[in-house]
């Protein structure tokens, strides 16, 4: 229950998973098609004539990919967590408001437009897909305070409706696309950890980082409305002001983490749900826990895809599907014959 978790048990539940993360992520630096070491990484080489390989890979190909990964995972499994309270359904994701398929359009469109300029070494597919996404889900946020009473609802038929529309549009450009265009866009929809320069992270990262302490500072507030809405109201909690606040920094930290990565399904849905079961629904652990672990996950996962048909490459998206697919069936079945969490 959440009232049994103390600040003591938070914090040591928290900085052990941390931990954790930072030994996950050394590890995976360390693995690839090219063999390095960490004594050859120190050994930095003074001379331009006699470059360190080790170093060079380590610090300026595989760190940048895994402090990227690592960001994205954790901003989708933070944002699943919300999404998850805030619909009361466990089979809900960052994605299910139409976010992917807002980032999708956003990309075809810069594509296709075949703009060339820059924005801190970024092309234009990352800003288009972060507007693309961000303008897509308050579209279904507004269409879903329509709805009034029934809000929950109207935001679940509005993100179904407004995707498959936007989905509709985005098979429309690709059948009239080029083939050169029509594989950038195929390439960026599956999901991919391309290496990034340290200002975009330091960027990306700080928008993700800010947007999760915002979330877990509204942990208490989510517990209450994760169990209804009209018995939040009866204890005083403002669940209008709650919910979108919650409701636009996980869309804000979606959109970020899409506009770096492209689509990478099941992180923000099978996370939370793992965590959700072995600590409990306490969204105070549950939003910083499943951030940590969604890092992790999407670490090893992206080590897996460089590795595994090296020197070839497969996006990250396909390892993230095929460990995710099984687990979301399993969901599936669990609760077909269940209403869970109802508003």
């Amino acid at each position: 229950m959440p009232g049994t978790l103390s600040p003591g048990r938070l914090l040591f539940r928290t900085g052990v998973v941390a931990t954790l993360l930072v030994l996950v992520m050394l590890a995976c630096s360390l693995v690839g098609p090219q063999t390095i070491s960490l004594k050859s990484v120190a050994s930095v080489s003074t001379s331009a004539a006699a470059p360190n390989p080790d170093y060079e890979i380590f610090f300026r190909i595989r760190v940048p990919r895994i402090i990227l990964a690592a960001l994205v995972g954790a901003a989708l499994a933070g944002a699943g967590v919300v999404f998850q309270a805030l619909l009361r359904n466990p089979l809900a994701d960052p994605y299910i408001l139409g976010i992917s398929s807002g980032a999708g359009l956003g990309v075809i469109v810069a594509i296709l437009s075949g703009l060339t300029w820059t924005l801190w070494g970024r092309s234009p597919i990352a800003l288009f897909a972060f507007l693309g996404a961000l303008g897509t889900v308050w579209l279904v946020w507004g269409i879903g305070r329509s709805a009034g009473k029934y809000h929950v609802t109207g935001l679940l038929l509005a993100g179904v409706v407004v995707n498959a529309f936007l989905s509709a549009l985005i098979m429309f450009l690709t059948s009239v696309a080029q083939s050169q265009h029509l594989y950038a866009t195929i390439f960026w929809l599956m999901g991919n950890m391309t290496e990034e320069d340290f200002l975009v992270l330091w960027v990306g990262g700080g928008g993700i980082v800010a947007g999760l302490v915002g979330l877990f500072f509204l942990g208490p507030q989510l517990n209450i409305i994760s169990v209804g809405s009209q018995d939040a109201r009866s204890v005083g909690v403002p669940v209008e002001r709650i919910e979108l606040a919650a409701f636009a920094l996980a869309a804000f930290i979606t959109a970020v983490a899409v506009s770096l990565s492209g689509l990478i399904g099941f992180v923000g849905l099978i996370i939370p749900h793992a965590v959700r079961i072995v600590f409990g629904p306490d969204h105070r652990q549950l939003l910083p826990l499943s951030s940590l672990l969604g890092a992790m996950f999407l670490v090893v996962a992206d080590t897996i895809a460089r590795t595994i048909v090296a020197p070839a490459q497969l996006p990250v998206g396909v390892i993230t599907a095929i460990m995710g697919g099984p687990f979301f069936l399993i969901l599936l079945i669990r609760y077909s014959r269940k209403v869970y969490w109802l508003a």
